[in-house]
């Protein structure tokens, strides 16, 4: 079975380019299974249902999110639906706190799929451990079959690479996101799960993490707050669309790992 993983969509340029790219990656890669991080696609920040539904129709089997899940409150009946839109597992279970941090999805060719969102302590709110999170949802009966998916959201390199090394031989694919740019250690490890700590992103390639690099450049220079925006692509070449593809086998063990970067 194969298994595409994209990058952090970012905003409109990324909804763009996701609808225009995903579908052929699918057919070329022959794929059973989609995983597409949304957390930024609603103008750089959030999801809204109407950003939800795009992702979706592009032919993503299950959305994940991160810390910015939160930003649009209109998506937070969804994150309760029956619709395959993630959080982070990992954020404490108080009554206030909408959505499911994993989802086990099973499609018609038998594929059994079990998608686990997480996210990262370091340099990031300090939220409850995205290590024991991980043991809890092991745990459950019901996720100890098929194959098991892990998008890790989050800041430190460090912290993804010991996340990846604590989930080997238990997922058959930890990859981290958030940084919205992509890293070049893509690898099978030891014991057989495919690792790597960055995806990148999906959208705008000639600006700063997918935001206006003017804006960005003049918050570094000055250290006054503005709200970011989305680059503009002016060309197709313009374009980013990260991420990775995964062989994986019987057992759900990766044989094969290849980064996209189109």
């Amino acid at each position: 079975m194969k298994i595409i993983m994209l990058g952090d969509v970012v905003g409109e340029p990324g909804l763009t380019i996701l609808e225009k790219s995903l579908p052929s990656l699918i057919t070329e890669y022959k794929a059973d299974f989609a995983v597409v991080n949304g957390e930024n696609a609603a103008g750089g920040f959030g999801l809204t249902p109407e950003t939800l539904d795009r992702i979706l129709a592009a032919g993503a089997d299950v959305v994940t999110g991160g810390n910015h899940i939160w930003e649009k409150r209109e998506v937070w009946a969804a994150l309760d639906s029956d619709k395959p839109v993630l959080r982070p597992a990992n954020y404490p279970a108080l009554e206030s706190v909408p959505g499911r941090g994993f989802l086990r999805l099973k499609k018609k060719n038998g594929l059994s799929v079990l998608v686990v969102n997480l996210q990262g302590r370091e340099l990031m709110t300090p939220i409850d451990c995205p290590f024991r999170c991980f043991d809890f949802i092991e745990s459950i009966k019901e996720n100890q079959a098929g194959v098991i998916v892990v998008d890790f959201h989050a800041e430190s390199a460090e912290e993804k690479e010991a996340l990846g090394y604590y989930l080997d031989g238990r997922a058959g694919i930890a990859a981290g996101t958030h940084t919205h740019v992509q890293t070049a250690d893509e690898r099978i490890l030891p014991r057989g799960t495919a690792y790597i700590t960055d995806l990148g992103m999906t959208g705008a390639k000639h600006g700063v993490i997918g935001m206006d690099k003017d804006i960005c450049l003049n918050r570094a220079r000055t250290q006054v707050t503005r709200r970011m925006e989305c680059a503009i692509p002016l060309k197709d070449e313009d374009y980013a669309v990260q991420g990775i593809v995964v062989e994986l086998d019987e057992k759900g063990r990766a044989v094969n790992i290849d980064r996209i970067n189109r």
